[in-house]
């Protein structure tokens, strides 16, 4: 899913300027942004309380990482990334917590039945961290269209690689998580 071009033209605006200090453009900025990191964080964390406090999250990474984002991509390109992590960071901190609570039984917890994330897939979330720990590359391809929703030209832009490794990155990262998943 792509903003319309006259948004993404906006957002760009609004973070040169307040990357230039000017607070008005700050508060603007996270406004306009905070409805796509919400939704860019229940697409990884569906219980809504966990997408916002994830969305907290990645806003606050926003406005604090701001002063370093280069402009080499768009603004919300960028911003869909950061949101992205951070609903995986909070995925990543909840399952230890849960694990860390979870009485100690002789039975295995089937996490396909049982998730701290009310409805996530967790194996498909875990599967994720597995590829992102072994190839990076291609977890990182697939996070950008899949999870964020990016369209083929921004993660090539993102990633400072052709459209065409983008396509492969995808089917390889693919073709592991089925894998991984069956």
């Amino acid at each position: 899913m792509s903003l319309p071009a006259q948004l993404q033209d906006e957002l760009d605006r609004l973070a040169r300027q307040a990357q230039a200090g000017d607070r008005q453009a700050l508060d603007e900025l996270t406004v306009l942004i905070a409805p796509q990191v919400l939704r860019r964080c229940a697409r990884v964390l569906p219980f809504t309380a966990d997408a916002e406090d994830a969305a907290q999250e990645a806003l606050l990474a926003i406005v604090t990482g701001l002063p370093g984002f280069a402009g080499r991509s768009r603004f919300s390109t960028w911003a869909h990334q950061v949101a992205t992590r951070a609903a995986f960071a909070a995925y990543r901190r909840m399952r230890t917590q849960a694990e860390r609570m979870q009485p100690v039984t002789t039975e295995p917890v089937d996490p396909l039945r049982v998730s701290v994330l009310a409805g996530a897939r967790v194996d498909l979330v875990e599967a994720l961290e597995r590829l992102r720990g072994e190839h990076p590359e291609l977890a990182e391809a697939v996070i950008l269209r899949d999870v964020a929703g990016l369209e083929y030209a921004e993660i090539a832009d993102e990633l400072g690689i052709p459209i065409g490794t983008v396509k492969s990155r995808l089917n390889s990262g693919r073709s592991r998580l089925r894998t991984a998943l069956s």
